[in-house]
């Protein structure tokens, strides 16, 4: 067994690219199972993410149908001769909630798509190095799908309200 002193060896196996044959077995199988844990913290931080993301997407979600429903309810009042007074101005901040949706629903895609494409950097970089094994992939993210359905719909819902067309208008 190799030293825990033996600095030397420890700074073999950093330069290496994953040459461990001049490691003790002790050291390659400790430089494995870190290897091995390195790449599942990926993964780890990848969910993560998509979670972040699915709170963007409740968030978003609850001011798009908020603000819908309220232009909605004072359309129906307006069109019912009930309200008389500031029609608009109850419509405009439903639409306003709408825009704050889609608003918010954007930033958080393109944040999530900014720290998934560090995360995909700096994971090739370490692959390259050979600290970690690159055989696991990273595939799409159906938050991330369902984050673009959402932002779709809430645009189709503005462009709808806001020029009095189908299928919301």
């Amino acid at each position: 067994m190799s030293d825990v002193n033996d600095v030397p060896q420890a700074d073999k196996l950093r330069q290496s690219k994953v040459d461990t044959s001049a490691a003790a077995p002790i050291d390659r199988v400790s430089f494995e199972l870190s290897s091995r844990r390195t790449g599942m913290s990926f993964q780890r931080t990848r969910m993560s993410a998509d979670r972040t993301l699915m709170s963007v997407i409740r968030t978003s979600l609850s001011l798009i149908s908020f603000g819908f429903t309220i232009f909605q309810f004072f359309q129906h009042l307006n069109e019912s001769n009930v309200l008389h007074g500031a029609k608009m101005a109850a419509g405009n901040f439903g639409l306003a909630l709408l825009w704050l949706g889609v608003g918010m629903l954007t930033l958080g895609i393109v944040y999530h798509l900014q720290f998934m494409y560090g995360i995909r950097v700096v994971r090739e970089e370490m692959t390259a190095d050979g600290y970690i094994h690159g055989q696991s992939v990273f595939p799409i993210s159906l938050t991330l799908v369902t984050a673009v359905v959402l932002l779709l719909i809430g645009i189709v819902a503005i462009v709808s309200i806001a020029f009095r067309i189908a299928p919301f208008g």
